[in-house]
């Protein structure tokens, strides 16, 4: 078998030579998520900062073993961590890759990621869910596994599923109706936050997301994890729907698991197309995220800019309501041509509301005004 060396951060593995990204590949390694990693080791690094004592680290779903090693070389005060994996070759390599990077902190073990999380309850701070298409199959096992305090980090990469393109999946896997329009992807993230929050709460366990975003395409959470009834039943209360309307692009969010939701739009009186039940509350932290920013100089990274740039991005949105609004969608049921995004916030800043850019749709806007105030900007600024 040939094998190629990669250099990732402060470490070099090798990984079997492959044609094509698939979970059919010798062992599982994809270099488009080399920025889901990087991100990965700030995330961690700055819940590390947070803690009073040195952490345990598990990656359920180890490969190559490269997001493992990453976390013991790059982050200070890791006690443990341990990578898993079913497949044999990934353990053998994984152990290779782990004498050739001098590393004394990292084990490996082979194991169905479910069995192992159920064996493993208690013993971990951060559980990270990172596997080929949907975590759903295992959000169970690692909220029975987590204990208060400790931090789950989740991947989807079933994206079709959660933004709509394949509806049934969605309601199969994640107990919840998805939408196919232009905020999509953050309809999805708010899905997949739902259905974590649910899970947990079975366990008495409560969710604080401190970061999230929608990539290319993947889907990825960090939250810390709470333990309580009451502060659980606090916490589901930011559980709803969002409706919108495919006519006039109007939407509302209805919190709560039953609502009354009225079956048209009150501002043109079509349909409602609704998703849900999802999550309604905030999926940023802006503190948590500001310490990321602060570590990032500190990291040896490829994609370093890139990171900057999407956390700035999520620092600035941190605060804002679900949903945004495509200024091109608005654009086209108004029939005119966009003018200057910035010199849309502009406006919509001078008359008291907030706005932000968001990192899900370089076209978008996140804000607090309604859209017939919205439209009335566009077409002020369209008539200049």
């Amino acid at each position: 078998m040939d094998f190629i060396q990669v250099e990732e951060g402060q470490v070099k593995i090798k990984i079997p030579h492959f044609e094509k990204v698939s979970s059919r590949a010798p062992v599982f390694y994809n270099p488009v998520m080399e920025l889901n990693r990087d991100l990965s080791v700030a995330a961690l690094k700055m819940y590390r900062q947070e803690q009073e004592h040195d952490i345990t680290i598990c990656d359920a779903f180890g490969g190559s073993g490269i997001r493992g090693i990453r976390y013991s070389k790059e982050i200070d005060g890791v006690a443990l961590a341990v990578v898993n994996d079913l497949n044999p070759l990934a353990v053998d390599l994984t152990r290779e890759n782990i004498s050739d990077n001098e590393l004394d902190n990292v084990k490996v073990y082979r194991d169905d990621a479910n069995m192992f999380l159920r064996k493993c309850r208690g013993k971990f701070d951060v559980v990270d869910i990172d596997p080929f298409g949907t975590p759903a199959p295992y959000v169970e096992s690692a909220a029975a596994s987590l204990r208060a305090g400790g931090m789950i980090c989740v991947t989807a990469t079933d994206t079709s599923a959660l933004c709509g393109t394949y509806k049934k999946p969605c309601i199969r896997k994640y107990g919840a109706k998805p939408l196919r329009n232009e905020y999509c992807h953050e309809t999805g993230l708010r899905i997949l936050a739902g259905f974590l929050c649910r899970t947990f709460s079975k366990h008495k366990k409560y969710l604080k997301f401190q970061f999230s975003h929608s990539t290319e395409h993947y889907m990825r959470l960090y939250a810390l994890v709470g333990k309580g009834a009451k502060n659980t039943d606090e916490s589901l209360e930011n559980l709803g729907y969002i409706a919108h309307c495919p006519k006039c692009l109007n939407r509302q969010v209805f919190k709560g698991m039953t609502p009354q939701i009225p079956s048209k739009c009150q501002e043109c009186g079509e349909v409602w197309d609704v998703a849900g039940p999802l999550w309604c509350g905030k999926l940023h932290n802006s503190d948590f995220i500001e310490g990321m920013i602060n570590i990032l100089p500190e990291l040896d990274l490829n994609r370093k800019n890139e990171a900057l740039k999407l956390l700035n991005k999520c620092y600035d949105e941190s605060n804002a309501p679900p949903t945004f609004y495509d200024l091109h969608a608005v654009c086209r049921k108004l029939k005119i041509s966009a003018p200057p995004l910035e010199k849309i916030m502009d406006s919509i800043k001078k008359e008291g509301y907030t706005v932000s850019r968001t990192h899900f749709n370089p076209n978008g806007i996140k804000t607090d005004a309604p859209l017939n105030f919205i439209e009335k900007i566009i077409l002020n600024n369209s008539a200049d």
